[in-house]
């Protein structure tokens, strides 16, 4: 039992359903055809060669199914992972060269090292400092350059790959007159085509029939004596299992960009396992399994010559519009992947690379994301500044920047935001014991001698400065005729030492001004704090209260003194929450 709650396939292998199997056998043939041109198409990208992307695609995704918790999920290479690749080794190997594929396996272990760590260590919250609108503008600035990376293949030009986009548009403007009209021909129409297949039904594998027919084609008219540049031979056979080189001083090298693309890759694996697991009942997705799960992946697959491999959310959503119901159409589609390295390599000799560009090019395009932005224009500004800053230096100055610059600036504005949270001062609904703020609710009732503050954020030492100035400024223009301060603390969950201390001199503050301050709503936690740093006894237990209203009706009543024998144990025990 023990063993099975660590090995996936001990659950579902000994309880599958023979009525299973027509759906996982379609679901997995039609993922292992589509991972064939998307394998050949992102190896490119990474800037390695053509068989590699089979590789990838072939070996992660038989260990994933061993140890996955989601029973849909595909893995292999992925576009925007593969650029970072291509974008964090090409700055020390040649692109395409035998040291660049050298340090490419040796990601993928140094990547799968530290996901698997991640998933031991249960630090898959990691992936929190990746904010939505990081992610959005790394993603759609990814796509971007993945896309005009490939305009070379596909206009015929030839242009040397860039990861900035001031770059490739200079090179491009110099060498555009070149353009060589029949490569550009076949990559529009092969695009024209993808999207045309893709919008009759999503399962049809629409890469692949624009593969086969870009082979066809080519070798049926012998357009490869055009000028029609053609990928050419692809060594035969299943991956030989060869022992990465692990060179500390490559280790050091790569140690950075293998830490981004682990969190990345879980990023984009877990995001897409929990979309589709809502729509399931029969199994749980498991974080830090899954990063376990990646990491074997990666890791195992550096073994076989596989560069870093994550899920793709376009073959999950087919995989599962498939019927799959287990991790079995992964290994039927990893059986596909072997059978064409076994016998169909020699085919794929006249494929065009305009019609790979193409591929390349749909699949940038499903990367951009134009929502996010429209949305938060309208309710976000501050994360529409750090969305569009993302994805600006990402296709200015480089990826990896792109994403460091990301989050380091999502962590300055909630910092920044933590500083400076919303204080509202409260009235009462007429009528009823329910207090809200007066800037919201025209028909509140405001006493002149009480004033209500409610702290809307963790009290702690960024913002302790800015919760005393604010309570001040508030009791000033309240003016002389005040004579209670009310601090609703039910959004406090716990204190610092600079939350204890700017509490004691708000309190000696207003008490020197002959004002009575009391607390409400106070949780246990922060109660805790309070009497075990002694404040408590300078604020006097009798100034807490359950609620808002308590506070007002004692302070009517002038009984802020607790009755003889009420103990503050008595008072914890009935304010607990």
């Amino acid at each position: 039992m023990h063993i099975k709650q660590h090995i996936p396939i001990l659950q579902w292998l000994p309880n599958y359903k023979r009525s299973w199997l027509k759906n996982d056998l379609f679901a997995g043939m039609t993922i292992g055809v589509i991972l064939i041109p998307q394998g050949i198409a992102y190896a490119i990208i990474a800037g390695l060669p053509p068989i590699y992307g089979l590789y990838t695609a072939m070996i992660p995704q038989i260990v994933y199914a061993i140890l996955g918790t989601s029973r849909q999920l595909a893995v292999g290479p992925a576009a925007m992972d593969s650029l970072i690749v291509a974008a964090g080794i090409s700055v020390l190997a040649g692109i395409g060269s035998e040291h660049f594929i050298v340090l490419a396996v040796l990601l993928a272990f140094m990547v799968g090292f530290f996901q698997v760590i991640f998933g031991l260590f249960h630090l898959g919250f990691l992936v929190n400092f990746l904010s939505k609108p990081v992610i959005s503008g790394f993603t759609t600035g990814s796509a971007i350059i993945i896309g005009m990376n490939q305009f070379g293949n596909l206009f015929g030009l030839d242009l040397d790959r860039s990861n900035q986009i001031q770059t490739l548009l200079l090179e491009m403007s110099h060498t555009f007159s070149n353009v060589h009209l029949p490569t550009t021909l076949i990559g529009i129409v092969s695009i024209v085509l993808i999207f045309g297949i893709k919008k009759i039904n999503k399962k049809i594998p629409a890469a692949l029939i624009v593969v086969v027919l870009g082979i066809l084609v080519v070798y049926a008219f012998q357009l490869d004596r055009k000028g029609i540049t053609i990928l050419g031979e692809i060594p035969r056979g299943l991956p030989e299992f060869v022992i990465p080189t692990f060179d500390m001083a490559f280790m050091e090298e790569i140690s950075g960009l293998a830490l981004t693309l682990a969190l990345i890759g879980f990023m984009e694996a877990i995001s897409i396992a929990k979309s589709i697991e809502v729509k399931h009942n029969n199994y749980r997705v498991d974080a830090n399994k899954e990063l376990i799960a990646l990491g074997f992946g990666n890791m195992v697959g550096s073994f076989f010559q596989t560069y870093p491999a994550t899920a793709g959310f376009a073959r999950t959503a087919v995989n599962d519009q498939s019927g799959a119901k287990t991790p079995l159409s992964s290994l039927i589609a990893a059986f596909i992947i072997a059978l064409s390295l076994l016998f169909l390599t020699p085919a794929f000799f006249f494929l065009p690379k305009a019609v790979l560009a193409a591929i390349i090019i749909v699949a940038a395009f499903g990367l951009l994301d134009f929502s996010m932005p429209k949305n938060l224009l309208s309710y976000n500004r501050r994360d529409l500044i750090i969305l569009n800053s993302t994805l600006l230096i990402t296709i200015f100055v480089g990826i990896k920047e792109g994403i460091l610059f990301g989050i380091i600036l999502s962590l300055v504005m909630l910092i920044y935001k933590s500083t400076k949270p919303h204080m509202a001062v409260l009235g009462n609904i007429p009528g009823t014991h329910f207090y809200r703020n007066i800037n919201r609710f025209d028909e509140v009732v405001i006493q002149e001698e009480i004033l209500i503050v409610r702290f809307d954020a963790q009290l702690y030492f960024a913002n302790t400065q800015y919760f005393k100035d604010k309570l001040k400024e508030f009791a000033l223009e309240r003016g002389p005729a005040l004579k209670l301060l009310i601090i609703d603390g039910e959004s406090l969950n716990a204190l610092d030492s600079s939350a204890i201390y700017a509490l004691e001199e708000v309190h000696d503050y207003f008490t020197s001004k002959n004002i009575t301050i009391v607390f409400t709503g106070l949780k246990g936690p922060v109660r805790d704090t309070m009497v075990k740093s002694k404040l408590m006894k300078k604020i006097r237990y009798d100034h807490c209260f359950m609620s808002i209203q308590e506070a007002v009706d004692c302070y009517k009543e002038n009984c802020f003194e607790l009755p003889k024998g009420y103990s503050f144990q008595e008072y914890t025990k009935q304010s607990n929450r």
